[in-house]
C-alpha cells in the first residue's frame, strides 16, 4: 500500500519485511521502461500522430478493448517504410531515468528480469539489451519486406498474456507469485500488476493507481529497489 507524506513529494510502500526483494520482475515497456508509445511515434512518420495517440490514450485507459485499438491503429500504418522502425528507435525511445539501475540491480542480486510489452519485438528487442532484461516479450508487425502491411502477427499479447507470462516466468523459477514484481502504467498492464506480490503503477492512468499495490509518483525506477529494501550502495554500476 501507499500512504501519505503530509502532501510531500515522496513514494511511500509499507510491506512486511520477509519476501521483499523479488525474484523476478516483469515490467511493461512503453510508458514505463521507456519514456514514450513507440506506435504512436511511428505515427508520427505517417503523419498520424495525433490520431493514433488518442486511441492509444483511450486504450491505456481502458476505455477500450486493447487488442482492437492495437489492430486498428497498425492498420493505419500500412504502407509505412520498414526504415521508418530503425528511424523511430534510433530518435524517440530513451530508456526511463533509473530503468536500467532498476533491471541490472535487480539481475546482480540473481533475480530474472522480463521485458512483456503490447508493443512490437523491433523495440522490445533492443530495450531489452539496452536495459539488461534476461528476455522480453512483444508483437510482432507483419511487413512485406519492405514496409508494413497493416497487420499484427497473431495471437495479440495483450492484458491475459501479460498475466500469463508472469505466471510462466514464475514457474519456470519455481518461484510462488509472491516472490514476483510486475510494473507498468496502463490498463492492459493491471491483470499482472494484480498478480504480483508487489504490484507497481509507474506514471501510470488512475484505474491502474488506484488498483495496485503500491505506485511511483515522483521518484524515477530505482524506487522500485528502495521499496524492496535495497540500498543505494547495493545498486548496479552502469
Amino acid at each position: 500500500m501507499t500512504i501519505a507524506t503530509s502532501g510531500r513529494p515522496v513514494d511511500s510502500c509499507v510491506q512486511r519485511d520477509v519476501g521483499r526483494r523479488k525474484a523476478l520482475l516483469v515490467a511493461d515497456m512503453d510508458s514505463t521502461i521507456i519514456g514514450c508509445e513507440c506506435l504512436d511515434e511511428l505515427a508520427d512518420f505517417a503523419g498520424l500522430k495525433t490520431e493514433i495517440a488518442a486511441i492509444t490514450e483511450r486504450a491505456m485507459r481502458g476505455e477500450i478493448d486493447f487488442e482492437a485499438a492495437l489492430t486498428a491503429r497498425v492498420a493505419r500504418l500500412r504502407g509505412l517504410a520498414l526504415t521508418s522502425l530503425r528511424a523511430c528507435y534510433d530518435t524517440r525511445v530513451q530508456l526511463n531515468p533509473g530503468a536500467e539501475i532498476l533491471v541490472k540491480t535487480m539481475a546482480k542480486h540473481q533475480a530474472r528480469a522480463v521485458l512483456v510489452s503490447g508493443g512490437f519485438e523491433y523495440f522490445t528487442s533492443r530495450v531489452a539489451q539496452r536495459a539488461g532484461f534476461h528476455a522480453h516479450r512483444g508483437n510482432r508487425l507483419q511487413d512485406d519486406g519492405e514496409a508494413l502491411t497493416g497487420e499484427v502477427v497473431a495471437p495479440i499479447l495483450g492484458r491475459e498474456a501479460k498475466l500469463h507470462a508472469l505466471q510462466e516466468e514464475a514457474d519456470g523459477l519455481g518461484v510462488d507469485l509472491s516472490q514476483t514484481l510486475a510494473l507498468g502504467d496502463g490498463a492492459n498492464d493491471l491483470a499482472m500488476i494484480e498478480a504480483a506480490g508487489l504490484g507497481l503503477a509507474y506514471r501510470a492512468k488512475p484505474i491502474v493507481a488506484e488498483r495496485a499495490k503500491a505506485a511511483i509518483y515522483y521518484g524515477d525506477l530505482t524506487t522500485a529497489l528502495y521499496f524492496q529494501g535495497y540500498r543505494r550502495e547495493e545498486f548496479a554500476t552502469i
